[in-house]
């Protein structure tokens, strides 16, 4: 069922913001989408996942245009490696653990994020050398893994490449590089199980053409933004993930 158009016009002022977002950090669409979106419950959360896969793979291709030679391959190359088999760990982790468990570890997830972002946002000095291939492979896997039982892959590899002495250019899109291939491995994976559904490929193609504007955008006119202010922006949303792993746990105990 496709939502009504008072319905559709939020949604796609959502996805607008959120990829504009994401093109200029290299993070955050999924996060935004999935909070804000899912919060109004006009479409299922299995959906929203499903239409920010093929949302952040147009983001991606538009965002990546000829600009591949900033990607640093030595950051890259290793934590794609580790992040597809962590995925897998992750979710099979998931259904092994009980309620309980899981909610223990998800909270302190979320309190480890969160302490990472506020004890690096108010000092976003980069390190002095750029962390080795172990590093970085090391963060992959947890990035990896934190997405296969949460479903937010983003904060350890974020926190990783925004602490590297390389450029906001080069952070942008390899973080974005990451986040394509994990979007269309899911994709790929849910095709494949036959759960691509009619909704989610109508409201995608509805969302694809102001996606490539709002990509557009951002690569052509990011803010005015220093890269310490940048890295700071970065930080800070790490401190607001850990909180979102947080809260709906804490609630839930109360």
């Amino acid at each position: 069922m496709i939502p009504a158009l008072s319905d559709l016009v939020p949604f796609v002022l959502v996805v607008l913001f959120a990829v504009y977002f994401h093109t200029v950090t290299g993070f955050g669409l999924a996060m935004i989408i999935m909070g804000l979106a899912s919060a109004t419950g006009m479409v299922s959360v299995a959906t929203l996942a499903s239409i920010v896969s093929i949302v952040t793979l147009m983001n991606s291709g538009v965002a990546l245009r000829g600009r591949l030679h900033h990607v640093p391959w030595k950051a890259v190359n290793p934590m794609l490696i580790a992040v597809f088999p962590a995925s897998v760990l992750g979710v099979v982790a998931l259904d092994y653990l009980s309620s309980e468990a899981a909610d223990v570890i998800q909270v302190l997830l979320g309190l480890v994020i969160a302490y990472g972002g506020l004890s690096l946002a108010w000092q976003p000095r980069p390190l002095s050398l750029i962390s080795g291939s172990g590093s970085f492979a090391c963060f992959g896997f947890l990035g990896g893994l934190v997405g296969g039982m949460f479903g937010i892959p983003g904060p350890p590899m974020i926190f990783q490449l925004y602490r590297q002495p390389l450029t906001l250019a080069q952070i942008r899109t390899a973080l974005i590089f990451l986040n394509a291939a994990i979007a269309g491995a899911r994709t790929l994976f849910v095709a494949i199980q036959g759960q691509l559904h009619m909704q989610e490929l109508v409201l995608s193609a509805i969302c694809l053409p102001l996606v490539a504007l709002a990509t557009l955008a951002g690569k052509h006119y990011p803010p005015p933004f220093s890269p310490q202010a940048m890295r700071r922006i970065a930080f800070i949303l790490l401190v607001l993930m850990g909180l979102t792993l947080i809260a709906p746990v804490v609630l839930q105990w109360m």
